[in-house]
């Protein structure tokens, strides 16, 4: 089986986001980047699958500006084969990565493409989705558990009344959520090996897809300060005042 993992290039999730003083978006200036969380897992499952015996080459595709490379190394670095840089320093709205990302199946032909449910920068969790659609493929999404065997993968996914299995024949979208698994630390050793593994350069206009966006942010603000708590003497001025403020 061959697996296909999109990765983002995003804010470090450690680091406090600042917001542009002119409240056109997010300041990336000095900030540290890393890969995207969610997709950090699915390239973890990837890499479990494959020492397995499950998987026999697993393929990373990221979206970005040339400093995404760092975050295909560290894929590469984790176990991933090769990986694959759309270069582009513009901002890429999910159905454009979608768009991208048929054309790279299309090339790779791969039997699963699984990667993380959403971003933590946008937060759209739309890409596997839509690409899903695009396809034409069976999806599971928010994955807390994935079995391949065969030509069927299995998803276990979180849902209100508890957990779903879908079987899903394959070639499959899978979306991976929080609860899957613990993405391990890449080895010295590792990330010296991964610096030998090819990466292949490419641009949107090679996939001749029209990344223009179709969304305009009108303004990003910071959420409102958190107020400062009040201590109080005992329990009876506590429910006091919390029926006083119509809460209890």
């Amino acid at each position: 089986m061959k697996v296909l993992v999109p990765v983002k290039r995003v804010i470090d999730y450690n680091v406090k986001v600042r917001v542009k003083s002119d409240q056109s978006g997010v300041d990336l200036a000095n900030v540290k980047m890393s890969m995207n969380p969610f997709d950090e897992i699915s390239v973890e499952e990837a890499v479990r699958m494959k020492e397995a015996g499950t998987v026999t080459e697993i393929v990373v595709v990221s979206v970005g500006p040339q400093q995404a490379q760092e975050t295909i190394r560290t894929s590469l670095a984790m176990g991933a084969d090769r990986g694959i840089l759309i270069k582009t320093d513009e901002t890429v709205e999910p159905l454009a990565v979608a768009k991208l990302l048929v054309k790279v199946v299309g090339e790779e032909n791969p039997d699963m493409v699984i990667l993380g449910k959403q971003a933590i920068d946008d937060d759209s969790n739309q890409t596997g989705q839509m690409l899903g659609a695009l396809l034409g493929w069976p999806q599971g999404t928010f994955a807390s558990e994935v079995k391949a065997d065969g030509g069927k993968i299995n998803v276990t996914r979180e849902v209100d009344g508890g957990l779903q299995t879908v079987a899903l024949e394959g070639p499959a979208i899978v979306t991976v959520d929080l609860r899957l698994n613990e993405p391990r630390y890449a080895s010295l050793p590792n990330i010296m090996k991964a610096k030998k593994k090819p990466i292949d350069m490419k641009e949107p206009s090679d996939y001749g897809v029209d990344i223009a966006p179709r969304l305009t942010v009108v303004k990003v603000t910071e959420p409102p300060v958190r107020e400062a708590g009040e201590k109080v003497e005992d329990v009876a001025t506590l429910v006091a005042k919390l029926k006083a403020a119509g809460v209890a």
